[in-house]
């Protein structure tokens, strides 16, 4: 029965009819979903944010909020952030490092985002597309272990609702520098957006960094800490959390997936409104890279 399913998929995918030509159009569509690595393996290597391992990411955040505008500390909303990675592998470096190109979208539909009016001092909330994030990098993990990337961080101005949105485009710099050890990965990576072009004038001057610590103890388990810090330099705001994260590589069938919680408590917020806690399930399937293999024509 397996056999014939994987039969009927090379014909509709691979568009191979009867025959040998079929069952090895079989096997090799079953050799693409079947991981040749362990769950460990494939925990360590999603630790790294260098990693070729084409992936989707579903992130369920729940936010809560506070400040000292009347009423925020009733706020709330829940964020579905959807960011697919398909990393295309370059060649290696001169030191032996291997080396990939990724570009990462940040997809955010915002439920119920709580705004208020300003004239009127009353609440309201909003359920949309918010503006778009994303980065272009070059990354390369050299065989000592030691992780480095630089590229581009943006932001597309893509909202539907005029209230949640930027208007702005954005972009700056981003940097990584990491190691791993055998008990886990431990690095920074800092990033910088200014509004570059868009119709909503204001100037924006945000630097983020990213900590992150994590422990690998075997199983397909990772537990560490991977708070994002930024500063606003416009307002002079700092957004500090205290994060903590548990995440378990398990199989589905063939795929593995990264399960996910995660806990922020946040220290340091803009003082008029902003996040107080954020309690985050992150679901994250590894697939098969079919935008490489479709760009190298494989």
């Amino acid at each position: 029965m397996k056999q014939q399913l994987i039969n009927s998929l090379a014909v509709a995918v691979l568009g191979i009819s009867t025959g040998a030509h079929a069952q090895d159009a079989a096997i090799e569509l079953e050799s693409r979903s079947v991981p040749a690595k362990s769950t460990d393996e494939i925990a360590r290597e999603l630790a790294n944010p260098n990693n070729s391992l084409a992936s989707l990411t579903f992130k369920n955040q729940y936010r809560f909020y506070d400040g000292d505008i009347p009423g925020s500390a009733s706020q709330d909303n829940f964020t579905l952030l959807f960011q697919p990675v398909f990393p295309f592998s370059l060649e290696p470096t001169s030191s032996g490092g291997k080396a990939n190109l990724f570009v990462r979208p940040a997809f955010p539909i915002l439920f119920e985002q709580p705004i208020i009016d300003p004239a009127t001092g009353t609440w309201d909330s909003v359920t949309g597309l918010g503006d778009i994030g994303f980065d272009i990098g070059y990354g390369v993990t050299e065989p000592n272990g030691f992780l480095w990337a630089v590229g581009m961080v943006g932001t597309l101005p893509t909202a539907t609702d005029s209230r949640i949105a930027g208007g702005q485009f954005r972009a700056g710099p981003e940097m990584l520098l990491a190691k791993f050890e055998e008990w886990g990965v431990y690095g920074i990576f800092p990033s910088h957006q200014w509004n570059v072009a868009g119709w909503r004038d204001g100037q924006f001057n945000t630097s983020q960094c990213q900590l992150f610590l994590i422990s690998l103890p075997g199983g397909g388990w990772s537990v560490g800490s991977t708070p994002i810090l930024s500063y606003d330099w416009k307002t002079n705001d700092w957004t500090i959390p205290l994060n903590l994260t548990v995440g378990k590589t398990v199989m589905f069938g063939n795929t593995p997936v990264k399960l996910q919680a995660e806990i922020n408590y946040y220290i340091d917020r803009p003082d008029a409104f902003g996040s107080d806690w954020m309690i985050g399930f992150n679901v994250t399937p590894v697939i098969d890279n079919f935008v490489e293999r479709w760009i190298r024509g494989n």
